[in-house]
């Protein structure tokens, strides 16, 4: 029989253990024995054991001396000790010791197995737990990948996709990063031929529970029915956040917030200039630039910054239409760089006498950039699992983390955080024709004649279809889908390898356009 584990029982009274050891070498693990603390520290430093049964009370070194020694031979052993003694002085300063369990005597075969299993057996028991729920997981969304979906079903497949993903960070010796991956894939292939066929119709419909809600509605439904309490709500609006980051940070969050998600639908072109103007305006960008062209800055031959200029207007316009007073002054802020994060983390406390503060925050999108320039980023996020550990580490010392802790010990606050949209690792390249005038993101082209295989691409004629403003007399339009970018032919080879493998937002993908808003209320 394979051996379960390697087990060092230290005990002056072990022989009356010996039904115990007995049935422990009977279920498969070694075991030795020690009868002081001595003989148990010279066997520790000889042997290499899994687990460390150790006795409170013996002759000689006691089991708190001992404790101390063995975690200094491997710190990363665990301990469980084993005691007549119930007083909560002694449990106190053994977990100051570093303690792994706690049994008091006399102990039963059942606790015994138990505590093995825990800590010799965990993680084969829950691996092959894991890898048979994923298999039947993959299995049941393929057989829903051949039926008519909804929205709400597709926000479904893609919420546990992502759960997965991030269940599956925690076993990359499991190997099912590819098999991940694969779904993802056969599951954009069939999302994104969804809203080729339904997205106009969408955002044509009146709302009802059946469709998914849009960027333009998002101030309207999660955040205007706070406006009417005493509290003091806060507007996060983090750019290019994808679920998975999310939940990373919500891991962070959840000690300091009662936390309430719900999902939306970025509007196309999942970009900013789009996505981010029609949530602060309420409107999609063809009502924007009709009834406020003084607040719309055409994307083409224009600077990034300048496309999102004008939120503040935006916003007050729109809380104007919607007849909400504040009780005074509504606060913008946009965050695009370290220093000026970590001035308003600092300032964040006399926010708190506002009605209303909308915070924009670019770090996220600034991460995904920077992963495309810099050689280093790519190396030190080289796949999913990794970008979500950037996300992780910057999260974890960013002035973001620090206002939402400095917020959350304010009980009148109330706080909503969303993103404009997300992003996706682009993996394949497709030719695209178009002139100098033509758009020049990676994953949608607004020109003139601009050309593309369709098989990659949603096809638009007129950009007023989508509710877009019409940039100029266009013939054909076109949306990258799934994980393709465009390239041009000039040097096609050259910026193919330069932009694989890249984040990338604009086109049509669960990852770019299925988005959390959550509500965050402190649990003081």
């Amino acid at each position: 029989m394979e051996s379960k584990g390697k087990i060092l029982w230290i005990d002056d009274e072990i022989e009356l253990l010996k039904p115990h050891l007995i049935l422990l070498r009977q279920k498969g693990y070694e075991v030795e024995t020690a009868t002081n603390g001595e003989d148990g520290i010279e066997l520790a430093r000889k042997n290499s054991f899994g687990l460390i049964f150790l006795d409170e009370m013996m002759l000689g070194m006691s089991g708190l001396e001992t404790l101390g020694v063995l975690k200094e031979i491997n710190p990363y052993v665990p301990v469980v000790m084993v005691t007549k003694n119930e007083a909560e002085t002694l449990m106190e300063e053994a977990i100051g010791r570093k303690i792994d369990g706690y049994l008091t005597k006399p102990v039963n075969p059942t606790q015994i197995l138990a505590i093995c299993k825990r800590f010799l057996e965990y993680d084969k028991i829950s691996q092959e737990k894991i890898v048979q729920n994923f298999l039947s997981e993959i299995s049941a969304i393929r057989n829903l990948l051949n039926e008519h979906l909804s929205w709400n079903e597709w926000v479904d497949i893609y919420v546990k996709l992502v759960n997965w993903a991030l269940e599956l960070d925690k076993y990359p010796a499991l190997g099912l990063s590819e098999p991940l991956r694969d779904i993802f894939r056969e599951s954009n292939t069939v999302f994104s031929n969804f809203i080729e066929n339904h997205y106009r119709d969408f955002i044509h419909s009146s709302p009802n529970e059946e469709l998914p809600l849009f960027s333009p509605q998002i101030v309207d439904k999660f955040l205007i029915p706070h406006l009417d309490s005493n509290s003091s709500v806060f507007f996060f609006v983090i750019d290019c956040l994808r679920l998975d980051q999310w939940l990373v940070m919500e891991e962070v969050l959840q000690q300091f917030y009662k936390i309430s998600k719900s999902y939306y639908c970025s509007i196309l072109p999942t970009a900013t200039p789009y996505a981010r103007n029609a949530i602060f305006a309420g409107l999609y960008p063809f009502d924007i630039q009709k009834h406020y062209p003084q607040y719309w800055v055409g994307e083409l031959n224009t600077e990034d910054h300048k496309q999102n200029a004008y939120e503040k207007d935006l916003l007050v316009e729109q809380l104007n239409r919607k007849r909400v007073k504040l009780r005074n002054p509504l606060s913008y802020i946009k965050i695009h760089e370290t220093e000026f994060g970590k001035k308003i983390e600092n300032e964040i406390v006399r926010y708190v006498q506002n009605h209303l503060t909308a915070i924009v925050v670019n770090s996220v999108d600034m991460i995904a950039h920077s992963r495309s320039d810099f050689a280093i980023l790519k190396e030190i996020a080289p796949d999913e699992s990794a970008y979500r550990s950037l996300t992780r580490s910057w999260f974890n010392h960013s002035s973001l983390l620090g206002m939402l802790k400095t917020l959350s010990t304010f009980p009148n606050v109330k706080i909503v955080l969303t993103t404009d949209h997300g992003s996706i690792r682009c993996m394949r390249g497709v030719k695209v024709l178009g002139d100098r005038e033509t758009s020049t993101s990676l994953r949608y082209k607004f020109g003139k004649n601009v050309k593309s295989d369709p098989r990659y691409s949603m096809q638009i004629q007129d950009l007023t279809e989508l509710r877009l403003p019409k940039i100029s007399i266009t013939v054909n339009n076109i949306i990258a889908k799934e994980d393709y970018y465009f390239v041009y032919p000039t040097d096609y080879h050259y910026y193919l390898q330069r932009y694989k493998d890249s984040f990338q937002h604009g086109g049509i993908s669960m990852e770019e356009m299925i988005i959390p808003v959550v509500l965050l209320e402190p649990r003081t």
